[in-house]
């Protein structure tokens, strides 16, 4: 890819904010990959091994900090991870991937739009109510991310932003758990539905990048608050992708 040197630093720079709030960056990798040309079959899987990359790490640091809650993740993660296999299965056409990327993207920028402080605890969970209601949301949430090619956490936080059970750090830590899960869950169902490995000259280059902004995120992210200026900023950004990717989306079903 003639481009991929220009995508590097991009891919570092996505790693780094998305990691401070416990997410991977899997659906900004797949918008860089789509507007970089990247062929449609191997998208999917350079985006989730990315993913893997960043949400491994940040997984480690936001547990090491004691932010992650057992009983308001496990249900949603229990569901999901078949679902993100059978997801990662699926054939998806181009426009319609294009359109499902699109609206990932959408949810990614309303929770880079949010401050941290609008996640506060505003309502205790029982054991029954958390696997009630977690495990069609996880199902649906882990189909979804499959089809797409993400972990789906960008898709989890909103909704324990509504549910009010978890603040900012342990939507975080819930996040990073679950995009790590079903990163591997819906890779596994990618290379099920096509075996071909992406080329090491493309992963290597990424797969650093991510690494190192990554692991500089996390780390920040789980001690301190990250910026609100830098996440709006960021979130705008993500916004116009995603409205350039719907509009591509529709033009193309059309």
């Amino acid at each position: 890819m003639d481009s991929l040197w220009a995508i590097v630093p991009l891919f570092f720079a996505t790693a780094f904010i998305y990691s401070m709030a416990g997410f991977g960056g899997g659906s900004t990798y797949l918008a860089l990959l789509v507007l970089f040309s990247l062929p449609h079959i191997m998208i999917p899987k350079v985006a989730l091994l990315c993913n893997l990359v960043v949400v491994t790490g940040g997984s480690y640091f936001f547990i090491k900090e004691g932010h992650f809650s057992f009983k308001k993740t496990v249900p949603f993660i229990v569901a999901s991870i078949p679902a993100a296999y059978w997801g990662g299965t699926v054939l998806v056409q181009k426009e319609m991937f294009q359109l499902l990327l699109g609206f990932s993207l959408l949810a990614a920028a309303l929770r880079m739009f949010l401050s941290e402080s609008a996640f506060t605890i505003r309502s205790n969970v029982s054991w029954k109510s958390s696997w009630l209601i977690g495990l069609p949301l996880g199902f649906l949430l882990g189909g979804l991310a499959g089809l797409v090619g993400i972990g789906g956490g960008i898709f989890l936080s909103p909704i324990l932003y509504f549910l009010g059970w978890t603040n900012a750090k342990q939507t975080a830590a819930s996040s990073s758990v679950f995009i790590l899960v079903n990163s591997v869950s819906g890779l596994i169902g990618q290379f099920a539905k096509e075996a071909t490995v992406p080329p090491l000259e493309l992963l290597l280059p990424l797969a650093l990048a991510v690494l190192v902004g990554g692991a500089i995120g996390s780390r920040l992210g789980s001690q301190r608050l990250p910026k609100l200026i830098l996440q709006r900023v960021t979130s705008a950004l993500i916004f116009w992708v995603s409205l350039r990717l719907l509009h591509q989306g529709f033009l193309l079903m059309t």
